[in-house]
């Protein structure tokens, strides 16, 4: 199904890369343990981590994405707010989420959490709030570029009017 709203994936090249040693680790050692063709045993495992990780660990990040699809923007800014406070506890996991959540995205729960809290509290109209949170994202990753691009768009906005 088709997304009607804006989404952004930037993927790191060195995650899949990662990616795939993870993968030919595991048909090595599954090759130690005397399996002739583990391929089939090992993506399933593979695909039962990737899975099992992201629907235990991200909870939060799951059920925001879910409400903002069906234009729930209120309970989906809680959510991602949850996920922010999350990860902010448990940095570790975002940032080798790489390994810990077998994810090749390029920014972090973290920053997806505020940029996503941000662009919810726009669709409901709180202009404040947005800012706020685009603010915070650009003070915590100064390399955000949808921070950035974001904050330009409305302060472009705020000089139209």
């Amino acid at each position: 199904m088709a997304s009607k709203r804006p989404i952004i994936r930037q993927v790191s090249l060195n995650a899949v890369v990662l990616q795939i040693f993870i993968i030919w680790a595991m048909m090595g050692l599954a090759r130690l343990a005397g399996f002739n063709d583990p391929f089939v045993p090992i993506v399933i495992v593979y695909l039962c981590l990737f899975i099992g990780l992201r629907k235990m660990i991200p909870r939060n990040h799951r059920r925001g994405v879910a409400f903002l699809r069906v234009k729930e923007f209120e309970k989906a800014a809680q959510e991602f707010e949850a996920s922010y406070r999350f990860f902010e506890r448990h940095p570790w996991l975002d940032r080798f989420r790489y390994l810990t959540l077998l994810s090749a995205s390029r920014i972090s729960y973290r920053e997806m959490a505020l940029l996503n809290s941000a662009y919810c509290y726009g669709l409901i109209g709180d202009g404040r709030k947005m800012k706020e949170y685009y603010e915070k994202a650009l003070q915590r990753f100064p390399k955000s570029e949808i921070a950035k691009l974001s904050l330009q768009m409305i302060e472009s906005a705020r000089n139209s009017a």
